[in-house]
């Protein structure tokens, strides 16, 4: 099943493990993937002398990963090729102590902190690009505490238990039997609604003294980096505090305005920010995020979601944006269940169905032509009185029989039947007539806000949250800059982004640098 060149990539990924892993299979005889699935662990266990395959008959198909004999609480309801073959590898580095994953200590302490039973289950898609990273995140929270169980579930497989639940959109997690996430998150976002959902603390202010910088940079996306990097080869002592490495652009599949870099992805990009980061000594702070920041005597005093404290004289804010939601009744209640926000990932559950796009932009267009491909039908709402996307996109759109566009649309509610959507209300902003179209699925694409809620007492944004900053990048406070689409800069671009980070960086070096000359 793996062809030659991919098993000398496992082969030599695997040439390093310790500990001795069996792979456990539990599958019905007349089972349509049995054949597939057994192929595929065979080829795995070929490629290291420290996996060894297993079989047993079973009543559906299931397999779980052991680690010297001892059950690790991993399962597989799947067969982990495409995006999820990565998970497979992975989860065996992991249980053997490799991974780039790996998170840091305080990390570590907070899944430990989980006292009661756990059984995960993530509902997710071969085609999926953001349930990796989710199934990846719960499986270290697996690995970490003996607690918690995880079982991977591919929903295509498993059609009759998705359809019981609902679940139309993915990744779906479930912790005991109740949603607890849909969607993209990090490590730290996933562990924070899993202890509010079980009702545990997980604080780590024991951790040790306040933490001490040169520069702090909050935010992991092209911005943040390129203000770390920027900043470490000046010789500063440098952390950066993000959710995840890679920011928004790990929800991009292509990207192919990097200059120089004619086509890449957004994991592919997101692995490479992280590997520069790691050329210098730059302490990443991964899965958490900046609560408070308090100012005293030029000294920026700020509090994580870890309880870390950490002080620094120059802070460079590089949060970003996200997707922007309507705000209208029905919308958070349907998110999952007929409301969602990446057409990559949830589309093909709406195959031969009707949907909706809210939103005339770039990715509102973009989405109405991806699903053209998949639903019966599309219609696109547009606030405005005209599309604002780009003109070979709204020529696309024209070309496509069936695709409906409403301009002057105002959204005003999601209706739906206690379990799914079923249609979405509007306004006629000129005629002011109410309007309502039956639909299976809405998906928003309404632009990005700026994540400038932790920061917002402390320097000036504008009314829609972006932080005001000068063509220095420097905020109206002394020593607090601001980088990227979490700032005022027009065009939200990644080397945008790159390029604004590192004139922040330069602005706090030039800043030190005055101040020290000050001081002698």
């Amino acid at each position: 099943m793996l062809e030659q060149a991919m098993k000398d990539q496992v082969i030599s990924v695997f040439s390093n493990l310790e500990q001795n892993y069996t792979l456990k299979v539990e599958v019905s005889e007349s089972h349509k993937n049995k054949t597939e699935l057994l192929q595929l662990l065979e080829d795995v266990a070929s490629c290291s002398d420290k996996i060894t395959l297993e079989v047993e008959a079973g009543s559906a198909l299931e397999f779980t990963i052991l680690k010297n004999n001892e059950d690790t609480n991993i399962a597989f309801r799947a067969v982990p090729t495409g995006h999820e073959f990565t998970t497979l590898l992975l989860a065996i580095l992991n249980l053997d102590g490799k991974g780039k994953n790996i998170p840091d200590t305080a990390i570590i302490d907070k899944i430990k902190q989980i006292n009661v039973p756990v059984q995960l289950k993530s509902y997710i898609s071969l085609t999926c690009t953001n349930c990796p990273e989710v199934v990846q995140a719960l499986n270290l929270i697996t690995l970490f505490n003996p607690n918690v169980q995880h079982q991977i579930i591919d929903g295509a497989i498993n059609k009759d238990e998705v359809d019981a639940l609902n679940i139309q959109a993915v990744p779906s997690v479930y912790a005991n039997g109740e949603a607890l996430h849909v969607g993209r998150a990090s490590l730290g976002e996933l562990l924070s609604k899993l202890e509010k959902q079980l009702g545990v603390s997980g604080n780590v202010t024991a951790q040790g003294a306040t933490k001490n910088y040169d520069v702090v940079v909050v935010g992991g996306g092209p911005a943040g980096v390129s203000s770390a990097v920027y900043s470490a080869r000046k010789g500063f002592k440098v952390a950066i505090v993000a959710e995840k490495v890679g920011g928004q652009v790990t929800e991009t599949v292509s990207i192919e305005n990097m200059i120089s870099v004619p086509k890449t992805t957004g994991a592919e990009l997101s692995a490479n920010l992280m590997k520069h980061l790691q050329d210098y000594p730059i302490d990443v702070l991964e899965n958490r995020m900046v609560e408070s920041v308090k100012l005293e005597n030029g000294i920026k005093k700020l509090s994580t979601s870890l309880g870390e404290k950490i002080e620094t004289p120059a802070l460079i804010i590089a949060t970003g944006a996200s997707w922007r939601k309507l705000g209208v009744p029905g919308e958070s209640e349907y998110i999952g269940s007929g409301v969602a926000f990446c057409t990559h990932c949830d589309g093909p559950f709406y195959k031969d169905k009707k949907v909706v796009v809210v939103g005339g932009g770039n990715s509102g267009l973009e989405a109405a032509i991806d699903l053209s491909a998949i639903a019966k039908e599309v219609t696109v709402l547009e606030f405005m009185d005209t599309l604002k996307g780009d003109q070979v996109l709204q020529d696309k759109l024209s070309t496509l029989p069936n695709v409906k566009i409403i301009t002057n649309a105002q959204t005003l509610a999601v209706d739906g039947d206690g379990a799914k959507v079923t249609g979405i209300k509007y306004k006629d902003r000129v005629s002011e007539q109410e309007h309502e179209i039956i639909t299976d699925g809405i998906f928003v694409q309404i632009g990005l806000k700026a994540n400038s809620g932790a920061f917002a007492d402390v320097v000036e944004t504008n009314r829609m949250g972006e932080i005001l900053i000068d063509a220095t990048c420097r905020t109206n406070v002394a020593g607090v800059y601001a980088a990227g689409d979490v700032s005022v800069v027009p065009y939200k671009q990644i080397v945008i982004a790159m390029g604004e980070g590192s004139k922040a960086a330069l602005s706090a070096f030039e800043d030190q640098i005055k101040g020290l000359q000050l001081a002698g």
